[in-house]
């Protein structure tokens, strides 16, 4: 019996370090799974972003700045191609001049503090060249420009018009700031695009003029903060 136990004990032995030697085999093998899943997992989570947002982006940036495309397609012309988004640009500088220097005026006559008649010294220095250069740009390149405010922009200079005292100040202050907010993301949207130069010369100096404004707007000390510029006043 003794040597029958023997021949146990041997192949149990052998079962053992055949156990013992496929270990470090599966140990191995756990550790290659863990950095393949861990890698898979990074290149997930890079590409996830990408594919639920990356088509969005231009979308996206285009919603925040709004403009008209009048359906002209490009045309050439001599200092460039005009697109449509260059159309808009040189009739929306135009329009701006036709409610906001009337701003300025009320502001120079009716403000109460030196800040918010300052500020009506710029919009009406500001936009009466910005309105000349508009005018200039527009028969360059033979764009029918607007000749009026629009209803939106009538009914904010009313708004002025029924204001007086303090209340003119804040009124003026913020309906003219938000007006600004919203012309200088396109400002920098056409000086980005634009391949017209007459174009692009107009948007580099409306891009100083309404950061100008503003500021001095901004230093009147009657603008609500945080400014969402959710209204569009050009």
């Amino acid at each position: 019996m003794r040597p029958v136990r023997s021949l146990r004990s041997v192949r149990s032995l052998r079962s053992v370090g055949s156990l013992q030697a496929r270990r470090p085999v599966s140990w191995r093998n756990l550790g290659t799974g863990l950095v393949v899943f861990s890698l898979a997992a990074t290149l997930l989570a890079l590409l996830v972003p990408v594919y639920l947002f990356g088509s969005a982006g231009p979308a996206a940036a285009g919603a925040r700045t709004a403009w008209t495309d009048d359906g002209e397609g490009t045309r050439q012309t001599p200092s460039g191609p005009l697109t449509a988004l260059d159309r808009d640009f040189v009739r929306r500088v135009r329009m701006a001049g036709l409610w906001e220097k009337p701003a300025g005026k009320l502001a120079q006559e009716r403000g109460t503090t030196d800040a918010v008649r300052m500020a009506g010294d710029h919009l009406v220095d500001g936009h009466t060249e910005l309105d000349q250069r508009s005018v200039d740009t527009a028969r360059s390149l033979g764009v029918s420009l607007p000749e009026r405010p629009s209803a939106d922009q009538q009914g904010w200079l009313d708004q002025l018009q029924d204001s007086r005292g303090a209340t003119f100040d804040r009124v003026f202050a913020n309906l003219v700031r938000a007006a600004h907010g919203k012309v200088f993301g396109l400002v920098a949207l056409v000086r980005d695009r634009t391949a017209n130069t007459a174009v692009r010369a107009l948007a580099t100096r409306a891009n100083t003029v309404v950061l100008d404004h503003i500021t001095v707007l901004e230093n009147t000390g009657f603008v609500d903060f945080p400014h969402t510029g959710d209204n569009e006043k050009k």
